[in-house]
């Protein structure tokens, strides 16, 4: 891949998606196959005046090794310097950036079981940090690098190396690094974004109606004083940065208890390195009372079963059809690419920016709201070309906001 365009990648990861201050400190999240782009990112961190930069390197065939052969207790602690590691970077201001690329079918021999035993028990560590992240006190962002498993998986036809090439230049089209500018493109793309917003929050719906032919007939209540967010986020200081690199989603919270019907999936969820493909969800008073799927059905299992709030949703996104990485067809099975191609909801945990001041309300008052708490946030794709949405106003009035799989308005 052409080295001009991953430095022109690297430099709007810095400057745009986490947009890095003077004298900030830079968290990497990277996995040890990326490593030569991570660097480049560091790099350019530190030319545009971080204090440091420090990196977090992930092995997932590690991972694997240890899933399969540690004993039992190893996942019944989360080491308290790891927990630690992470709450002193969020109560020194860093940023964020989490390289997201992992392979699809990894762990597909690994007991599901305890996967989601290490994944509860890191969550309820690490609550401090992900709360801290998702009400946007510090800024972050999430990125992904092709490795050669997950471009393998992407194009299987290919030799590793043209997949991966291949992966790199969807990957740079979705970010929009090969325009001649990317900033003033991102910019661009922002205002996009926002008249979708501005559509939304001003039409105050109370309800939205879900249907398509797969199957799904779903109604969603949104909480008292919701907003529609997306494109970039600002932390309370107004520091702006663009947490998700591709995005292509407006979305907020519904109200916990206000979700009702059934959803059938419209491609593959990739959950800790196992997929789940073809399922549907059924919801009473808010919470998940069924599912079925034909594959991955123990992966879905245990995620839904992981805390009292991932039987509930916490996330109502909106992407048109016709989005450019919809447009792509491609199947990146890379939950940033495909909730970027697809409508989506998740699975747990809220965004409480999502509600109107909620940077000065407790918890208690936005539970009382409806926002709904868990472990877990999981996005899973629900997007079809027929998918039609009825918002209902608090009057009872009906106004179409999706037709064919688009946009009404």
């Amino acid at each position: 891949m052409n080295n001009s365009l991953l430095e022109k990648y690297a430099r709007l990861l810095v400057k745009t998606g986490v947009n890095i201050q003077t004298n900030q400190i830079l968290v990497i999240t990277s996995p040890i196959e990326c490593a030569s782009f991570t660097r480049m990112v560091a790099k350019i961190a530190y030319e545009e005046g971080a204090k440091d930069v420090v990196i977090n390197w992930r092995d997932e065939l590690f991972s694997k090794i240890r899933y399969i052969h540690a004993p039992e207790e190893a996942f019944e602690e989360f080491p308290e310097w790891k927990k630690e590691f992470h709450n002193h970077y969020v109560k020194e201001g860093a940023a964020f950036l989490r390289i997201a690329a992992s392979d699809p079918e990894l762990m597909k021999d690994v007991n599901p079981e305890r996967i989601a035993k290490e994944n509860k028990v890191a969550g309820s560590a690490l609550k401090e940090y992900r709360e801290s992240l998702m009400s946007n006190k510090n800024v972050w962002c999430i990125a992904s690098v092709p490795t050669k498993a997950w471009a393998k998986k992407v194009f299987p036809d290919l030799s590793e190396d043209e997949a991966v090439e291949k992966l790199w230049e969807a990957i740079l089209k979705a970010v929009r690094v090969d325009t001649e500018d990317p900033v003033a493109a991102w910019e661009k793309h922002k205002n996009s974004l926002k008249k979708s917003m501005d559509f939304l929050n001003s039409n105050k719906f109370k309800y939205l109606h879900f249907k398509n032919s797969l199957g799904t007939d779903l109604r969603i209540e949104l909480p008292e004083k919701h907003m529609w967010v997306g494109g970039s986020d600002f932390t309370p200081e107004g520091v702006e940065f663009i947490a998700n690199m591709p995005t292509e989603e407006v979305f907020t919270a519904p109200k916990k208890t206000g979700v009702n019907g059934t959803v059938v999936s419209s491609k593959p969820l990739n959950h800790n390195g196992n997929l789940v493909e073809n399922f549907s969800i059924t919801f009473k008073d808010g919470k998940i009372v069924d599912f079925s799927a034909e594959k991955g059905y123990d992966t879905l299992k245990k995620l839904i079963e992981t805390d009292e709030g991932s039987s509930y949703l916490g996330e109502v996104a909106l992407v048109p059809y016709d989005s450019p990485i919809s447009k792509s067809n491609i199947l990146f099975y890379n939950t940033l690419f495909d909730e970027n191609a697809s409508c989506h909801l998740a699975i747990g945990k809220a965004y409480p920016v999502c509600i109107e001041n909620s940077e000065n309300m407790s918890e208690e008052e936005l539970k009382e709201l409806g926002v709904n708490d868990s472990l877990v946030h999981a996005d899973f794709m629900i997007g079809t070309k027929d998918l039609e949405i009825i918002g209902i106003t608090a009057e009872g009035e009906e106004i179409p906001i999706f037709k064919n799989g688009n946009f009404a308005y």
